[in-house]
């Protein structure tokens, strides 16, 4: 926890809203709330790079009439303040590290063309904190090169959300997925690894033997980039879906199915491993899981199909896909449409988790990078893409089965490729 961060009393944060003529900023959070958890690593980095700010956090529960008075009824909701008066548009909601970034600048009178960029180089900059690309750093880190990952949020991925990995070589039959990720993590930096998160990736160019990636505070260069951005949830296509993203849409079950303690019933939208085994997870929370498919049968392994069956909590719609979300400040259900009958019905729902797919994080690529139609970069089995010294690993490559044992391989062969291409270009 950060020292620059305020922990106040109503009375202690009231003599400060009237005493301080600065910019001062409130974060209402609550406990086992997944946004909230989602914020507090990025105020924290707000806190140590606007020292010109004072940070405070309360927690709504504990200081409800304080919340009333201010109006707020969500968490977590972060307010402005500037001689005791209120500043500036309310954040809330899953607020991302860039809605923080540019409200602080906006209030400070701070232009992005003002901000002094720090120069950084490198051997190898690895774009990406998941599994390859913290093993792509454990190998190079290993070889004596300088090596730095950079990572848009926290590092350790896809994976590190995964309630648990059952078919990774080397673990006790399953294991935590933040478990693993916080090994290799910690691997990585045995060996000298610089971990750069919660960075904002501005632009990349990979053209030259220079490559260079910038973000919102550093400039890097490297002559040799592995792209190991993986990929992220396909969004549900269904009306209504950005208005409820993140109060009653969610794409993540370990990050957000705490929320639904005790729902009448929670829908999961898919039918491969993911729908299915986060389906079983769920059922530790909600009293009623719906899966919803839009076919007569599981994509899943044999396995997770026959723990859903054999959970008595679970129900499955065959057939059939999401249209639109109902309700108005809180979902209430969704209507659905069976795609053999096109019959329209209404399921009543406190909440909606999706797994239908992953779409690749290339899009600062597209123009620079051999993509192929579905988004994926192309490469080589060497990991070597069209542009020398950029090599690729992990979900973003084009390939067949992406797993976290497929992603590491290519993490291990990119480094050693990456290794051979900096000693013959020396």
């Amino acid at each position: 926890m950060s020292d620059k961060i305020l922990h106040l009393s109503t009375e202690e944060f009231d003599h400060e809203l009237k005493s301080y003529k600065g910019l001062l900023v409130l974060d209402f959070f609550s406990e086992d709330c997944p946004p909230c958890a989602q914020l507090a690593p990025i105020y924290e980095r707000m806190a140590e790079k606007f020292l010109q700010v004072k940070f405070v956090k309360m927690m709504r529960q504990e200081h409800r009439p304080l919340a009333e008075r201010f109006s707020v009824k969500g968490s977590p909701t972060v307010l402005f303040f500037e001689n005791g008066q209120e500043v500036g548009n309310r954040l809330t909601g899953y607020i991302a590290k860039s809605q923080m970034r540019i409200a602080l600048e906006k209030l400070l009178g701070i232009e992005p063309e003002e901000i002094k960029k720090e120069v950084v180089e490198a051997d190898v900059l690895v774009l990406g904190g998941g599994p390859a690309g913290l093993t792509t750093a454990i190998y190079a880190s290993r070889s004596r090169l300088r090596t730095i990952v950079i990572e848009e949020g926290i590092a350790g991925g896809q994976a590190a959300t995964t309630y648990h990995i059952a078919n990774y070589p080397g673990t006790p039959g399953t294991l935590g997925g933040k478990v693993l990720m916080e090994n290799m993590i910690t691997q990585a930096k045995s060996f000298g690894t610089e971990i750069h998160d919660l960075k904002e990736v501005f632009s990349i160019d990979l053209n030259g033997k220079t490559k260079e990636i910038v973000t919102e505070d550093t400039v890097y260069h490297a002559p040799v980039v592995v792209i190991a951005t993986g990929a992220e949830s396909r969004r549900l296509p269904a009306e209504g879906e950005a208005d409820f993203r993140g109060n009653g849409v969610h794409y993540c079950a370990t990050c957000d199915g705490a929320m639904y303690q005790d729902a009448d019933n929670v829908i999961v939208v898919g039918g491969g491993n993911s729908a299915v085994e986060e389906a079983v997870y769920l059922t530790k929370f909600a009293k009623h899981v719906t899966i919803l498919h839009q076919f007569d049968h599981f994509q899943a392994s044999k396995t997770a199909q026959e723990e859903a069956a054999a959970n008595d909590k679970i129900s499955v719609i065959w057939d059939s896909e999401v249209r639109s979300l109902l309700g108005e400040k809180h979902l209430t259900g969704v209507k659905i449409q069976n795609v053999k009958t096109h019959e329209e019905s209404k399921v009543e729902a406190n909440g909606v988790f999706v797994y239908i797919g992953m779409q690749p994080r290339t899009q600062l690529l597209k123009d620079q990078l051999k993509i192929n139609d579905w988004g994926y970069i192309e490469s080589d089995s060497e990991m070597r893409t069209n542009i020398e010294g950029v090599f690729v690993a992990g979900d973003v490559r084009s390939k067949t089965v992406r797993q976290v044992a497929t992603a590491v391989g290519d993490g291990a062969v990119a480094a050693v490729n990456a290794e051979r291409y900096l000693a013959s270009h020396k």
